[in-house]
């Protein structure tokens, strides 16, 4: 008799993302996707020739382990030009197969089981899936929108979670979903107690360029911080090849040497000729990130505009490309649409021809966010504005 196969105990509980199963029931509907967080667009021209290049030129067998030197040194000088990091790229970055390898790595690499780690909720799904697959613990740290519509937490509530079981604490700014960017008090606290309670950062910083509202800050610049903690980036979002998956994970070499020996064990290497182009493309001028960054900011405020039309309560995204809104008060003009936001996600193709990502599923208890849905806006114009409509048309 053969046993039946399931899925093992770390990952139960862990079924087919959000994402999946937003964008098919897009195309199951036909309504326009604003839930999946990619582009519709590609990025660069000077980028993508460089990826033709390099497949023409033969670069298509294993790059080196830690990532081709072209990239590592491009990754370096990129740290050091915008933030004023300063790495040895020989022995302090890494190339990953995008940001999600480079999460698991560390959380792989760095923690043992019982190990505890904190994070601010929502969070992204790949985070409570590392956290498991690594046989750690996920402590929670909530997010709430404040009067103003910035998300923030509790510092009574950070300083609880904290225990002599965590290992690790794993902070994504800009922050996805919500949108919010983790100021300089903000990020002087967690700097304090992870210095104090020896505990190491990882930080996902892949909306990096994406900062609309305040400054993009690296929790590493902070006291004490540059020898605990991994600073992790990619291509994806900042070049609009989210499909080529080459990401970094950047920090001292001791912190490093684990993540690397975790990740040789997952894809070993990954994307060679892309590496090639993203080391073109982290040394475009000053004028394609500031356009970048320009660019973003008018759809945030495009889609924006037509979701306030429709009635939604819209919280500040002040980096990232998601906005995220209340359902509540459209909810309360409306007779029979459901208040969940799950419930109301499900529905929205048919009500309103657009699909969109309930937050509360990126909590570990679904109670919370049940009211906050989320809609990405780096799409074209007219794909904002035809959604928009939709939007309206079928709330306002």
């Amino acid at each position: 008799m053969t046993r039946a196969p399931q899925i093992s105990a770390k990952l139960a509980g862990f079924g087919t993302t959000v994402f999946a199963e937003m964008s098919a029931l897009a195309q199951r509907t036909g309504a326009i996707n604003l839930g999946q967080g990619f582009p519709d667009t590609d990025g660069p021209a000077e980028v993508a020739d460089a990826a033709i290049a390099a497949i023409r030129d033969g670069k298509n067998q294993y790059p080196p382990l830690p990532g081709i030197p072209e990239l590592r040194a491009a990754v370096a000088d990129h740290q050091a030009r915008f933030w004023g990091q300063t790495l040895d790229p020989d022995t302090e970055v890494l190339i990953t197969a995008g940001a999600t390898e480079a999460l698991s790595a560390s959380l792989i690499g760095l923690c043992d089981t019982g190990d505890q780690v904190v994070a601010f909720e929502p969070t992204y799904d790949s985070y409570a899936a590392g956290i498991a697959m690594a046989g750690a613990t996920l402590r929670p740290v909530v997010l709430r929108p404040d009067t103003d519509g910035i998300f923030r937490f509790d510092e009574s509530d950070l300083r609880a979670a904290i225990r002599p079981s965590t290992r690790l604490l794993l902070l994504n700014t800009p922050h996805n979903p919500t949108g919010k960017v983790f100021d300089a008090d903000e990020l002087a606290l967690i700097a304090e107690l992870c210095v104090a309670n020896d505990v190491i950062a990882v930080v996902d910083e892949v909306y990096e360029h994406l900062v609309f509202d305040g400054a993009h800050r690296q929790l590493a610049s902070m006291p004490g911080m540059a020898e605990r903690t991994i600073t992790i980036s990619s291509a994806g979002k900042t070049f609009s090849f989210t499909g080529w998956k080459v990401g970094w994970a950047c920090g001292p070499a001791e912190l490093l040497t684990p993540v690397r020996t975790a990740k040789q064990f997952m894809t070993f290497v990954n994307a060679g000729p892309f590496q090639h182009a993203v080391a073109v493309g982290l040394r475009l001028g000053d004028d394609f990130y500031e356009g970048y960054t320009a660019t973003h900011l008018a759809k945030r405020d495009l889609l924006g505009s037509y979701l306030e039309r429709a009635g939604f309560g819209l919280h500040a995204a002040q980096g990232t490309y998601f906005s995220t809104v209340d359902i509540e008060p459209v909810v309360a003009r409306h007779d029979g649409l459901p208040a969940d936001g799950v419930d109301f996600c499900l529905a929205l193709p048919e009500t309103a021809g657009v699909v969109a990502v309930p937050t509360q599923v990126f909590h570990d208890d679904p109670r919370h966010g049940t009211n906050i849905i989320r809609f990405c806006f780096a799409k074209q114009d007219e794909t904002l504005i035809a959604a928009g409509e939709r939007l309206v048309e079928a709330f306002a």
